[in-house]
């Protein structure tokens, strides 16, 4: 098994993006290797070895069913067929193979969850998609001409529980 550490990769077009004849290419790691660090990937992007840090995918990105990644993942789609211990924010996709487990929170505009995966976690699905910020505000400029008021967005949630629990 090699091991490296990295501080930043950053996969230009001719590895990660679309190629002349307009084929995107995957960027893969292998079942026997081993990285940790930072991972930028301008396209696709296959883990089937073991990776720890932070990765940020502009495509769709396969944790294989032999890989162990320890990491907190942006991207678009991904979908995890081994094991991840991380955070997730995927922006269209979050799919959870019969073989993966996620151990982590995820920001998701969509779930799939196949027969046999396995979730440890909070996972909040977007269908209008996925915050920037965990924390959006709105801003009240009618408080006070000249003064911008910052108010939290309601939480439409903890005011069902609330209601439901006066009952139960």
């Amino acid at each position: 098994m090699t091991d490296i550490g990295l501080e930043t990769v950053a996969i230009s077009g001719s590895n990660g993006g679309p190629d002349p004849a307009g084929v995107e290419k995957t960027t893969v790691l292998g079942r026997e290797d081993a990285i940790s660090g930072r991972l930028q990937l301008r396209g696709g992007g296959q883990l089937l070895g073991n990776f720890s840090g932070q990765i940020e995918c502009d495509g769709d990105l396969l944790i294989g069913p032999e890989a162990h990644v320890e990491a907190d993942i942006r991207t678009v789609r991904v979908t995890i067929a081994g094991f991840l211990r991380g955070n997730v924010v995927a922006q269209s996709r979050l799919k959870i193979t019969n073989t993966g487990r996620l151990e982590g929170d995820a920001k998701v505009g969509a779930l799939v969850v196949q027969e046999g995966g396995v979730h440890h976690g909070v996972i909040r699905v977007h269908p209008e998609g996925v915050p920037e910020r965990e924390d959006q505000i709105i801003v009240d400029s009618t408080a006070h001409p000249g003064v911008a008021a910052v108010k939290s967005i309601p939480d439409p949630v903890g005011r069902v529980r609330k209601f439901w629990g006066e009952f139960f």
